[in-house]
């Protein structure tokens, strides 16, 4: 299995605000779909509870709730990251994409890490991504994109590659 995290965060490593991200960039969702797309992607239940449409169309859609008494018909549920890794250690291409909780607990078993970092900051988050340490992660490609009328805001897509010794 591979593991990977993919998420965007302000210049101070905010990714959301009362559960709604913080931006709105096209160019950012058309990347995360086209990297997530026929693949698992695993979220908690809060994160799941943002999306406007329900579940992803095309991916496979985890759940991690503490909430026995959660389901949904259209996604798998575990109680936990750990159970959740357990049960899909055969599946391929494996997308952690939020939130805040699961990206910490993720972290230190993801192999690669899609970064795209928006060049502003957003002083009511109160969502974080934790800091990426430098000496565990390489960067393998980087691609910047100024604002435009579709994507208000500047920002930087990030390919990172854990480091192996």
């Amino acid at each position: 299995m591979s593991l990977s995290i993919i998420v965007a965060t302000g210049e101070n490593n905010e990714i959301g605000c009362r559960n709604n991200l913080l931006w709105h960039l096209p160019a950012d969702l058309r990347r995360f779909r086209q990297l997530t797309t026929g693949h698992v992607v695993v979220m908690g239940r809060k994160t799941f509870e943002s999306l406007p449409k329900g579940p992803l169309p095309d991916r496979t859609n985890v759940i991690i709730s503490r909430n026995p008494e959660f389901s949904h018909a259209d996604c798998l549920v575990f109680p936990s990251l750990d159970e959740a890794m357990i049960k899909l250690s055969g599946d391929r291409n494996v997308y952690i994409i939020g939130g805040g909780q699961i990206y910490r607990q993720a972290l230190p078993y993801a192999t690669m890490l899609y970064l795209t970092k928006v060049h502003a900051s957003f002083p009511e988050a109160d969502t974080f991504f934790p800091e990426i340490d430098p000496t565990k992660w390489a960067k393998m490609s980087e691609e910047t994109h100024p604002a435009n009328e579709k994507n208000c805001y500047s920002f930087t897509f990030f390919e990172y590659k854990r480091i192996t010794y």
